[in-house]
């Protein structure tokens, strides 16, 4: 690509990074807002409910600790009474809070505990924004469970829309009741994610699509990805740069170019989201800006082995 080309490409994503992609969330909910001052003004709330996990990817290694910044940790794992209560006590301490959402430390949907969850959230206080972050395996078997708790933006995390990739991404997944390997399983997350993202949309809820960008395996497909999520009925995308962990602790993390490369070929397709912080399962507070997980988490630790969500 020419430099002028190039300057033109960044111009142009600049220019879409600063148009709202959702005016009714731009300020409301700030994992969906495309602005710099909407990201800023509205908190969320993480709620580590989910135990366990339907897939296995190369990158992710769980913990519960109170030290690492990124997703897939928590201080500990909660019972959904008890996160009714947790929201309660986040209620009263952060007054900008207008989201509950839940991202791990297992996948939401690989048991009823986040649904569990949502419809306590959403009978007691309507008013919130409740959202959630899958991989999207049982997406089509849960949508409308989700819709009925209430749950109205849906984060789906999709790494790859042709199953070789994934295969090096997520080379296993238990799908009922049995363990897919190889081409078997990324044929069947893909096909799920897209079914779900479609279903999804159906049904009015506000979608956006995580990507991790890892050099070598995806960072050539990225526009790829956006491209078929878009059909399906997603309307943003978030690039988020491999942290080199687990089976990929021997790749590096992608430079500045490369994202820059990765959001560009993603624009073309749907609107990018640009102020991920890769956060915690139980992260509280406005990403980046404040932090209340400390403050709204007891000292004991619970915990269980976990795959990643994404």
């Amino acid at each position: 690509m020419s430099a002028p080309s190039t300057a033109c490409a960044a111009h142009a994503l600049r220019q879409a990074s600063m148009q709202p992609a959702f005016p009714d969330l731009e300020g409301h909910h700030p994992c969906f807002s495309t602005t710099a001052e909407g990201h800023a003004k509205a908190a969320r709330l993480h709620l580590p409910v989910s135990p366990a996990c339907n897939i296995a990817c190369a990158f992710c290694r769980r913990d519960f600790n109170r030290v690492e910044q990124r997703p897939g940790v928590a201080a500990r794992l909660l019972k959904p009474g008890e996160a009714v209560a947790v929201v309660e006590r986040a209620l009263r301490l952060i007054p900008n809070l207008t989201v509950v959402g839940i991202a791990g430390p297992g996948d939401p949907l690989a048991s009823d505990h986040a649904i569990d969850t949502f419809a306590r959230i959403h009978a007691r206080w309507p008013e919130l924004t409740l959202c959630v972050s899958t991989n999207g395996l049982m997406l089509p078997a849960r949508v409308d469970d989700l819709h009925a708790a209430g749950v109205t933006t849906l984060t789906v995390t999709v790494n790859a829309v042709d199953p070789a990739i994934q295969a090096a991404i997520t080379p296993k997944l238990a799908w009922q009741r049995k363990r897919l390997d190889g081409l078997a399983a990324t044929e069947r997350l893909i096909a799920n994610q897209l079914d779900g993202i479609a279903r999804a949309a159906g049904l009015g809820l506000t979608i956006k699509i995580n990507t991790v960008l890892i050099p070598t395996l995806n960072d050539h497909h990225i526009g790829a990805v956006a491209e078929r999520v878009a059909a399906a009925g997603a309307r943003m995308i978030n690039v988020i740069p491999l942290i080199p962990e687990h089976q990929l602790a021997h790749l590096r993390e992608p430079t500045f170019i490369e994202r820059h490369k990765a959001r560009a070929a993603a624009a073309r397709h749907l609107k990018v989201f640009t102020h991920c912080q890769r956060c915690r399962a139980d992260a509280a507070g406005v990403p980046g800006l404040t932090d209340y997980t400390r403050d709204l988490y007891g000292d004991d630790l619970v915990a269980e082995p976990t795959f990643s969500h994404g």
